[in-house]
């Protein structure tokens, strides 16, 4: 190779490196945008007037103690919106599992937990309890029953595409909660137990 083809190859290097470089700092402004579109540092969002993005809410009726302990109460309250209808069933059922606002008074286990919830095809929810729904109940008939419909008619009765739920505990299908409500079959709502 000649001193003046290797001149020559240089230069187009070196002109290429720079056609390269200025394309790159251009199609790095350009995802990056002007520096007034740049994402606001902490102490602008927290002296900015703007208020805070809120999750929106639907009211959902959730099912507390009657006042003799004999029947259901239905109260309405606030509740996240899912995105889903599965994720509507989940923030319905936690809602139902938290503790009662006074001066409801909860028919769950206090410190049950939401392990997981299925919606399936037909229209049946499936809600899996944490082992505190059974450790922790107090036993007797009607506390049984109005803890298991306390759960199936919030469901039930806040999303009508649900025409049926099934309890399992830990995972696993159980005989009951407490020894008093078969909840092997797939439960339909009933508002007789509602006051």
């Amino acid at each position: 190779m000649t001193r003046r083809t290797a001149v020559a190859v240089a230069l187009l290097a070196l002109v290429a490196a720079a056609v390269v470089t200025i394309g790159l700092l251009r199609l790095t402004r350009f995802f990056e945008g002007p520096e007034s579109d740049a994402a606001p540092t902490a102490e602008a969002l927290a002296s900015s007037d703007a208020p805070a993005p809120t999750e929106g809410r639907i009211t959902a009726q959730i099912f507390y103690a009657s006042a003799d302990g004999e029947h259901l109460v239905a109260v309405e309250r606030e509740v996240p919106l899912g995105a889903t209808p599965l994720e509507q069933a989940r923030r319905i059922v936690e809602a139902q599992l938290a503790p009662a606002p006074a001066p409801q008074l909860s028919v769950i286990p206090p410190a049950t937990t939401l392990r997981a919830c299925f919606l399936t095809d037909n229209g049946r929810a499936i809600v899996d309890l944490g082992p505190e729904v059974r450790t922790a109940h107090p036993g007797g008939t009607t506390n049984e029953l109005l803890t298991v419909y306390a759960i199936v008619n919030a469901l039930g009765v806040n999303l009508p595409a649900v025409t049926g739920v099934q309890l399992l505990v830990d995972g696993e299908p159980v005989e009951s909660v407490a020894g008093h409500v078969d909840v092997r079959r797939v439960l339909r709502k009933r508002l007789d137990l509602v006051q």
